[in-house]
């Protein structure tokens, strides 16, 4: 179990060569982290203890687990409220009467496989994204996002030559690369449909208690001790009821009432605490991200600002020459490559490729 949390420390490893950003990279590496490991914590937990454990008389103990996992357990919604040990066993756990609502619970036997399938889902605008970028900015960075570079005349010649390259790279596909620019605004915007859709399913998931299921809990400390319900018990019950029908000695069916503890709420109420709040983040920064990528479409004096920001180290008048050149496809590249060359190196570029620019407007 240790070897297998020690490598997903790999998924959190920066890339050599970046061809996303951080809020992309928050939905494919840090979610699909935190999802795998709580799946594999949510299994562990049901291979190494008991994950239910019911008592009821007359019925074997294994017999009686096996069968509430498979069929589920249940609460009673209108029994959560009441003094613990006097009113009701537990919240949502007392004699009840033929007519009280129940609430059945069986989302605790999914858990684990819904996990697993949410972190293949965030991964999903990744793998298409390395799909249609096709290392294009590998090939166009060349080896040049190392700051140390060979020294001699050969090394500064090899430099030259690579930066040259660069060069011709933009200017032969001047004006040619807005598919790929909108091909990458296309996975974002799969990054905050996915992330909204999870929401959506989680609630499914669990009968519709995740859509407000953190501010709840956050909100539960702030109530009165005496009329407060505890929403982790409600959503994920400690112990709960279990009905088992079989046939008596006369043939008639006799039922037994029997109560179930269910330890792995103990851990599953704590997962969906922290991806409630995670999930809301990731919404939040995604759409900010989307409003920044507005911004950049349509307003080419944003792109300008940010790339005078990013490229601290050229020239003023070189990425004014730059920018007024550039459509939103060539300065998406052209930041995607001031993200991979080293500085100094990525200066002479810029001067370099200004000038021929400028050349090319002239004629």
């Amino acid at each position: 179990m240790l070897q297998v949390f020690s490598s997903l420390r790999s998924l959190l490893k920066l890339d050599q060569i970046a061809i996303d950003n951080t809020v992309f990279r928050l939905h494919y590496k840090v979610t699909v982290v935190i999802l795998v490991t709580f799946s594999l914590i949510v299994t562990s937990r049901q291979y190494i203890g008991d994950p239910i454990d019911c008592i009821v008389d007359e019925i074997p103990l294994n017999v009686m687990d096996t069968y509430c996992w498979i069929y589920s357990t249940f609460t009673l919604p209108n029994k959560l409220n009441g003094r613990v040990g006097k009113d009701v066993l537990q919240p949502g756990v007392a004699s009840h009467v033929e007519g009280d609502q129940i609430k059945y619970h069986k989302y605790y036997q999914w858990v684990c496989f819904a996990l697993f399938f949410q972190a293949m889902l965030f991964y999903i605008p990744r793998y298409l994204w390395k799909i249609w970028e096709g290392g294009r900015i590998r090939m166009i960075v060349q080896e040049l996002n190392c700051p140390i570079i060979v020294g001699g005349k050969q090394g500064t010649k090899e430099m030259e030559e690579k930066r040259k390259m660069i060069v011709d790279y933009f200017h032969n596909n001047l004006h040619l690369q807005e598919f790929y620019a909108y091909r990458f605004i296309l996975c974002e915007v799969l990054n905050l449909v996915n992330v909204i859709a999870q929401i959506y399913f989680m609630d499914y998931f669990l009968d519709g208690e995740f859509s407000n299921y953190g501010m709840e809990v956050w909100n539960f400390s702030e109530q009165d001790p005496d009329t407060r319900t505890d929403p982790m018990a409600r959503v994920f019950p400690k112990l709960t009821k279990c009905t088992f029908h079989k046939y008596g000695p006369s043939g008639s069916v006799q039922k037994f009432d029997g109560l179930c503890v269910l330890p792995l709420n103990i851990v599953n109420e704590k997962i969906y605490i922290v991806l409630w709040f995670w999930f809301w983040i990731l919404v939040v920064t995604t759409v900010c991200q989307l409003v920044y990528r507005v911004a950049t479409i349509m307003m080419p004096n944003v792109r300008t600002k940010i790339l005078r920001a990013r490229c601290k180290f050229s020239f003023p008048n070189d990425i004014e020459a730059v920018s007024r050149a550039f459509s939103i496809g060539d300065w998406f590249v052209f930041n995607q490559v001031c993200k991979n060359v080293e500085p100094l190196i990525f200066r002479e570029f810029v001067h370099d490729l200004a000038k021929r620019l400028e050349g090319k407007e002239s004629v």
